[in-house]
């Protein structure tokens, strides 16, 4: 990168922070969408004592799982950034 002239390596900066921005931004909303999940389903299971779930749409379960796994990688991205910043 150190070839490139000054306006592209400017460009190719706020491009990177632009796609990091948004990367943040899905993450934490699949880490929000998680928790606010976690809590319909534990008032469910405090009301009636059980929880039952079933989806039939294959695309949207395929879509929860895929968000799931993302949402497990980026908890696990920004703890491991978190954990370097304290030594």
């Amino acid at each position: 990168m150190g070839s490139l002239p000054f306006y592209l390596r400017c460009d190719l900066l706020k491009a990177d922070r632009r796609l990091r921005q948004i990367l943040h931004c899905l993450g934490f909303s699949c880490i929000g969408g998680a928790i606010f999940l976690q809590v319909l389903v534990f008032s469910d299971i405090a009301l009636q004592g059980y929880f039952l779930a079933v989806e039939q749409n294959q695309l949207i379960l395929s879509l929860e799982v895929v968000l799931t796994f993302f949402a497990l990688i980026y908890f696990l991205y920004v703890y491991q950034r978190f954990i370097r910043t304290l030594k």
